[in-house]
């Protein structure tokens, strides 16, 4: 059989750029040569994209890339393909699919896809509705709320207004919410920019650091003693969801530093709880998943506490893939290797695309009125 050309994209001007680029070269370590042609595709932190056999060690190392040609997709559905900007004369490279590793702004917020649906190449993962909701905490707050998931309770704002009136919106906050409380940049993932607060002055300063990530400021009620749950959902119409892992972390949260840096968070998989409580949560991930129009891949965190009672904290549409992202790890658990997943998530996404191809896109009036 004719081998897939498979495009990884990585980097990206991101606060997760480090982060995706360890996704992306377990994802390229991991993939079948045998069955793929694997094309690393970087964006550096400035936006230049770089398509050679070493991108990933380029920007690794954040040597300069100055002096290689610059690749890009372009929004052009005849291309297909990578094309050479830099050359004369121009050539392209073709693309099959592209499984885009780019956690965060402008790789997990629909930016990224709408550019591939342009472009009308297969791609890994939610689409462009899909991922922006995902990646807006207000939002996928809102719809989760109105789909009757359980969530924390929480108060926005735009960081411009507080502002010009920081004593309004902060006696707004403690009215309406106890310490302690978390603050979030809503369009941030791997915990950046995220603080808790336990009294005013924390609460001040927690905003003015999420300020610098975000127009907008969220403002979560914190749950008692909770324990950090995650699943992995894995599908497109008929999603799949898997055992259910537990995050201990290292620090009071599970920040960026205990996700990545100290290395002493633990995971434990499968989580023990209840097998009724396991029902609701993995009902509740798929519930969450189709509504906010996830496709391919996601992971769906909740904060779980002693009595059952579950909250659902975030969804993430491209979950971490490094050695030890649970995305990857709970479906190890629950039967499905790591080469099989990335497999099982390159038959989604030319699935999806064919589905999409056979939609009509344009409609023929009875006359040509707009000749007239």
């Amino acid at each position: 059989m004719k081998k897939l050309k498979i495009g990884i994209l990585f980097g990206g001007r991101s606060a997760e750029h480090e982060v995706s680029l360890v996704s992306a070269a377990s994802i390229i370590h991991a993939l079948d040569k045998n069955k793929y042609d694997v094309f690393p595709i970087g964006i550096s932190k400035e936006g230049r994209w770089l398509s050679v056999p070493n991108s990933l060690q380029l920007l690794t190392e954040r040597a300069s890339i100055e002096s290689f040609p610059e690749h890009l997709l372009l929004p052009d559905p005849r291309k297909q393909s990578l094309v050479n900007i830099g050359g004369s004369p121009l050539s392209s490279q073709e693309i099959d699919v592209i499984f885009p590793v780019i956690h965060g702004t402008f790789g997990e917020d629909g930016t990224i896809q709408g550019l591939f649906e342009l472009a009308d190449i297969p791609y890994v993962g939610a689409g462009v509705l899909g991922s922006a909701v995902g990646m807006d905490k207000v939002v996928s707050k809102q719809l989760l709320q109105q789909a009757k998931i359980p969530v924390a309770k929480g108060v926005w704002f735009l960081y411009s207004d507080f502002t010009k009136d920081t004593r309004k919106y902060i006696g707004d906050i403690e009215r309406r919410l106890k310490y302690p409380c978390f603050v979030k940049p809503p369009n941030q993932g791997s915990s950046v920019g995220i603080s808790k607060a336990h009294d005013r002055k924390e609460l001040i300063r927690a905003i003015e650091l999420a300020g610098r990530y975000d127009r907008k400021i969220l403002v979560e009620q914190a749950v008692k003693k909770p324990r950090e749950i995650e699943l992995s959902v894995l599908g497109n119409n008929e999603p799949e969801v898997s055992l259910p892992g537990e995050i201990i972390p290292s620090n009071e949260f599970y920040d960026y530093d205990a996700k990545y840096v100290d290395g002493k968070s633990v995971a434990k998989i499968p989580a023990e709880l209840p097998k009724a409580v396991i029902k609701k949560i993995q009902a509740a991930a798929i519930r969450a998943y189709q509504v906010l129009e996830c496709t391919g891949m996601a992971r769906v965190d909740f904060l779980v506490q002693k009595s059952g009672k579950f909250y659902l904290n975030e969804i993430n549409t491209i979950p971490g893939f490094t050695s030890i992202s649970m995305y990857p790890k709970l479906w190890e658990a629950s039967g499905v290797p790591y080469p099989a997943l990335l497999d099982k998530l390159i038959q989604l996404a030319l699935e999806l695309h064919a589905q999409k191809k056979n939609l009509k896109t344009f409609y023929t009036p009875k006359t040509d009125w707009y000749k007239e």
